[in-house]
């Protein structure tokens, strides 16, 4: 038969320590990568124009800059969700700043 390496208790007991010792680090990772990245990602974009179309018309050239108020406030306050939504608001402004459909903050 062939030899097997066993680990010795204490070397099996250090790993079951680690994963321990990192889960909440792990778990916390995760549950910010899942509240800031996927979750605003399944807003509809309907729901993100909207918002946009509303910043425009009730600020004009200075919706992206509210928009980034918003996003930073929720960064502030640990909201990671609206965080990411605002962030997506920013995005879907400076796209159509770039088409040439909104004039800007220069405007």
């Amino acid at each position: 038969m062939g030899d097997v390496e066993v680990l010795p208790v204490w070397e099996k007991w250090n790993w079951v320590l680690w994963v321990i010792a990192l889960s909440p680090a792990w778990s916390m990772f995760l549950w910010g990568f899942w509240q800031q990245s996927v979750l605003p990602r399944l807003i509809e974009l309907g729901e993100i124009k909207a918002e946009a179309d509303c910043l425009i018309a009730q600020y004009g050239s200075r919706a992206e800059e509210i928009a980034f108020l918003e996003e930073d406030r929720a960064w502030r306050y640990s909201q990671n969700f609206q965080q990411g939504k605002w962030h997506r608001v920013r995005k879907e402004l400076w796209r159509r700043y770039d088409a040439g459909e909104w004039v800007g903050p220069e405007g």
